[in-house]
């Protein structure tokens, strides 16, 4: 049995590769922003001052990604229910 071709448009390559790009992007600098410039001795940036002495970070860490959590699981939820009866 064969499956039916399918056939992506040159617009729909370009705005899948934009947004793997900027979620990448977003990812690794974001983990830069936490976890390395930690490591790095103090600069004369207010940014990397400001995130080199965060204490607070992981406390509302957890907390706050509960409620995240409980909205990505509706919003899964009402995305299956659309598509099983559209």
């Amino acid at each position: 049995m064969k499956l039916p071709r399918t056939t992506t448009t040159t617009g729909e390559l370009f705005w899948g590769y934009f947004f793997v790009t900027i979620g990448s992007v977003s990812f690794f600098g974001f983990v830069f922003a936490i976890i390395a410039s930690t490591l790095f001795p103090l600069s004369q940036n207010p940014l990397n001052q400001g995130l080199k002495n965060e204490r607070y970070y992981y406390c509302f860490l957890v907390p706050l990604t509960i409620p995240v959590i409980t909205v990505a699981v509706y919003f899964h939820w009402l995305s299956m229910k659309l598509f099983k009866h559209a």
